[in-house]
């Protein structure tokens, strides 16, 4: 590719908005220049006011291919994606068959996709009781053909493919992981909690309405998230090797958190757009496609989770993108306790975060912290995604952060269209999407997927 250049009068960089000419070759960032720095004879793409900012990177999604590509699949996952503004997604090693747990099940995943992808995928590794024992290094192999890091649960995950660590589990994959760049990242809930909750619950007369959305909230206590991650407090202080928990929902668990960060033990934590948009006050009794594990819970908790955001307690938000068919959702008879757990909404996390922080009052360039730059760093891919700096990939949005639209099925390019945001409306327009200098998303439709398997340096 021959030099171009994106000029508009709010570049997002590190340092702030500024007007400026992005210079790009090659699929990479060269320079970022004054406004008026336009090279002769270089294809210009110019914005006038519309903001450019860095492609979103959203490493916590579930494509679910091969398997089960009925409830998600790499080209429609990555098409929506695109359309809403996330450049780099990484995908989530559970709920396809077979899941990526060994090096054969991620390179299985990595042919899938090849081809099919119109934004840049990396692929998480499966952290499971058969391929945590120390002295077999299974997870450092599958670290070294090409996975980022590796996700596990403390509570079944609802897949039997995936079985769930238990504490001696989660120690030898620390130790077994320790002194490499690894991610490892935990579903943080404890079975106790959530078992104890199903006893007192069974013993009500008359028994709880299944419908009803605060039984839902009652069956998954904050107390399953809290204590779990006191649990990893407990070990990441042992082993020192970095943890990070995925999904936080509960403020219950800060106290913990911050007791780590003060204490300089690399325990950090995630939430997720539906805890930062929706409140449990406002979830319809039956509206099972608000089922998600943890929960989304009451609006003081989720005063919290922003005020631990603001004050960098929480590092990051990332979508968190579950869907599943309608089926699963067990939409016929509104039963939460029967209902696949899974909130699908990767095309419109980064809006409806950008819709409540400008409630707030919080500028857009702390959203591109969480949702851009954090994520980034969070996959050892800084300096390649997520910012607008010289050196890397020219992944870029043309945004309109003062105009909204509304969700509705025909714009939504999910497979499956069943999502809480349908009929929200939400602030900040994605109008183009570029990857590595390429359009990808014109604000209508697609061009061609240009894709790439991301995997660590």
């Amino acid at each position: 590719m021959n030099e171009q250049v994106f000029r508009s009068a709010r570049v997002y960089t590190p340092e702030g908005p500024r007007p400026a000419t992005v210079h790009v070759r090659d699929g990479r960032i060269t320079r970022v220049s004054a406004h008026d720095d336009l090279p002769p004879g270089a294809p210009c793409v110019e914005l006038g006011h519309l903001a450019l900012i860095p492609g979103v990177v959203d490493t916590h999604v579930h494509i679910n291919e091969p398997g089960r590509t009925p409830w998600e699949g790499f080209e429609s996952a990555t098409r929506a994606a695109a359309a809403g503004g996330t450049t780099t997604l990484v995908d989530m090693p559970l709920n396809s068959i077979p899941p990526a747990t060994s090096e054969a099940g991620l390179e299985q995943k990595a042919a899938v996709m090849e081809g099919r992808c119109h934004v840049d995928v990396g692929l998480w590794g499966g952290a499971v009781p058969e391929n945590t024992r120390a002295g077999d290094r299974k997870l450092t192999k599958i670290f070294r053909r090409g996975a980022l890091g590796f996700k596990c649960f403390l509570v079944p995950s609802g897949v039997d493919e995936f079985p769930y660590l238990r504490e001696d589990d989660v120690r030898d994959a620390l130790v077994q992981l320790h002194g490499t760049d690894a991610v490892f990242m935990v579903h943080a809930e404890l079975p106790g909690p959530i078992d104890d909750a199903a006893r007192a619950m069974a013993a009500e007369v008359p028994p709880p309405d299944p419908r009803v959305y605060r039984n839902y909230v009652r069956s998954r206590p904050r107390a399953a998230e809290d204590e779990a991650i006191e649990l990893l407090y407990r070990l990441c202080k042992e082993i020192r090797t970095p943890v990070h928990v995925v999904h936080l929902s509960s403020s219950g668990a800060l106290g913990t958190l911050a007791r780590a960060r003060d204490e300089g033990i690399p325990l950090t934590a995630e939430t997720a757009p539906h805890y930062l948009h929706f409140a449990a006050e406002d979830v319809p009794d039956g509206a099972t496609w608000y089922k998600c594990a943890p929960p989304i819970r009451e609006r003081d908790n989720q005063e919290r989770l922003w005020a631990a955001l603001q004050d960098g307690l929480i590092t990051m938000v990332v979508s968190d993108h579950s869907p599943c068919t309608p089926d699963l959702k067990r939409v016929d008879t509104g039963d939460f306790a029967a209902a696949w757990g899974g909130i699908a909404g990767l095309q419109f996390s980064f809006s409806a975060v950008w819709t409540e922080a400008h409630a707030r009052g919080i500028p857009l360039e702390r959203v591109l912290h969480w949702m851009c730059e954090a994520p980034a760093r969070h996959a050892h891919l800084a300096g390649r995604k997520g910012a607008i700096v010289a050196g890397a990939d020219a992944d870029l949005v043309a945004f309109d952060p003062d105009a909204t639209f509304t969700v509705t099925a025909p714009i939504t390019h999910h497979r499956n269209k069943l999502s809480p945001y349908d009929g929200e409306t939400l602030r900040g327009v994605v109008r183009e999407t570029w990857v590595r200098g390429a359009r990808v998303w014109n604000g209508a439709t697609h061009d061609a997927p240009i894709g790439r398997w991301v995997t660590h340096p």
